[in-house]
């Protein structure tokens, strides 16, 4: 049987797995792997400081494949033109393989080879330059680094911690993400004036409401919540996820206007409530790092929650978001 590297998707599975302290079976039989594959993949990636680093993992993967001689698959102009396309029509590389082989069953490339593509125009260095007569196709990514290397780790803030409910006591069924009406919940700030914006993102479909905030306080994030979740069915509205944020200190107000249940995710676990963070990642892309949401219209922002909720996603069978969601419901009903 051919070998098949792992994914960065697949290293940070197994980082997380790791901190919940989980046996190397159980990760194994969680990802679909051998446990003699997992068991190789964690010793040859922990460096000195004794702990599994995604990013390096990966990177030295993809340092072994660039290192052999194989064809180039972007030689093909079809393909070519393709992905370029899809770059800068907003699609991820691996939304682009995924619709690729949909719309053209003879042809097929690999998201990393996507990637590898984007970054062979890059100088290997830590400068990030463009090669001499290359095009910069980074600015296409919605994560993009000067190239292709390790993550530095952010740094740690102080929360405020309500007293409810933690996600330790919420339905297991809510991790598998196939049942409807779950949701988590964040914010993004800007530090140019006190107006941010409020992610709601529905767990089994990635469906996502974007919602213009004008400051930070717990009574505008509660009245934001109601108003949107509000709107929606009974039974596509059971559960809220969220981090220990101060905004989110009128939770039982939500739950008692709204009759769902609210969870808490650990201080400083964010990948807890992964769906929402990968989302407002996805949000950056529009909306980059030091944009003051005070100049941001409520129109703009409709634009990209309308954009998002009609990308095609891999874990959805290259569905939308939003095909996913009212096919969903109409299951409920």
């Amino acid at each position: 049987m051919k070998f098949k590297h792992f994914s960065i998707e697949e290293c940070e599975k197994i980082q997380e797995m790791l901190w919940q302290k989980s046996s190397i079976r159980v990760i194994a039989k969680a990802m679909g792997r051998s446990p003699s594959s997992v068991s190789r993949e964690i010793n040859r990636n922990i460096p000195l400081k004794r702990s599994y680093r995604p990013r390096i993992a990966h990177g030295r993967a993809l340092e072994k494949r660039t290192s052999r001689s194989r064809k180039i698959r972007l030689k093909n102009g079809l393909v070519r033109r393709y992905v370029l396309i899809g770059l800068k029509s907003g699609l991820s590389p691996e939304q682009i393989s995924g619709r690729l082989h949909l719309e053209y069953p003879k042809e097929s490339i690999s998201h990393e080879a996507i990637y590898q593509y984007i970054y062979s125009h890059i100088y290997r260095g830590g400068c990030g330059k463009v090669r001499p007569g290359y095009h910069d196709l980074r600015k296409y990514l919605k994560r993009r680094h000067k190239r292709r290397g390790q993550r530095g780790m952010r740094s740690v803030q102080r929360v405020f911690r309500p007293k409810g409910p933690s996600i330790d006591d919420r339905p297991k069924e809510i991790e598998t993400r196939k049942v409807l009406g779950h949701w988590e919940t964040g914010s993004m700030i800007s530090k140019k004036s006190k107006v941010g914006l409020n992610t709601l993102v529905e767990r089994k479909t990635g469906l996502v409401f974007i919602s213009r905030i004008e400051n930070s306080k717990a009574e505008t994030t509660k009245d934001i919540i109601v108003e949107r979740l509000g709107r929606l069915p009974s039974e596509v509205r059971k559960t809220v996820t969220s981090d220990n944020g101060t905004e989110n200190s009128l939770f039982d107000s939500v739950m008692t206007e709204l009759g769902i249940l609210w969870f808490f995710a650990h201080p400083y676990h964010s990948w807890e409530r992964g769906t929402n963070e990968n989302t407002n990642g996805l949000i950056r892309w529009y909306f980059p790092k030091g944009t003051d949401f005070a100049t941001i219209d409520d129109e703009a922002i409709r634009v990209v929650e309308n954009a998002l909720n009609n990308r095609p996603r891999k874990r959805l069978g290259w569905k939308t978001p939003l095909e996913a969601f009212n096919e969903s419901v109409a299951l409920t009903g």
